[in-house]
């Protein structure tokens, strides 16, 4: 007679499913977009990016033809030896999002900083000539 736990499963069939699903590493690098916030306050434009896991380097911002471009990715690599067996694997994790910029602002007043999983990028209104292009360095 065979043994079913939990949603009908043989034990076997739970220990697959917890090797791949419940160990923390794929459900930590799986593709999510993160959630941006914008506010128009005081004569300046706020991005608030929730990117938590990526650290500063991953992150390119720039501005190209009108649009706010951010983006991120990284790589992991995680490798776990035991006695008769091995188990190496591989992910990435990247994103882009895209934002038109209205004409009032102007590109050589943009800063951009990362802390605590937070990207922020505040944006002063003026004017915008769209053919320049311009990368922001975050601090």
């Amino acid at each position: 007679m065979k043994t079913l736990e939990k949603n009908n499963q043989s034990p076997l069939e739970n220990m697959i499913e917890d090797f791949w699903k419940n160990d923390g590493f794929l459900d930590e690098t799986m593709k999510r977009e993160p959630t941006i916030n914008i506010m128009d306050r005081n004569g300046v434009y706020k991005f608030k990016v929730s990117a938590p896991g990526f650290k500063k380097k991953d992150f390119k911002v720039a501005v190209e033809n009108g649009s706010l471009i951010i983006s991120a990715e990284k790589s992991a690599e995680k490798k776990e030896e035991k006695e008769n067996f091995v188990r190496k694997e591989f992910s990435a994790t990247s994103f882009s999002r895209s934002f038109h910029l209205p004409e009032n602002i102007t590109l050589g007043h943009i800063k951009a900083n990362y802390k605590n999983g937070l990207l922020n990028i505040t944006i002063s209104k003026t004017n915008l000539d769209k053919r320049e292009v311009k990368e922001i360095k975050i601090r």
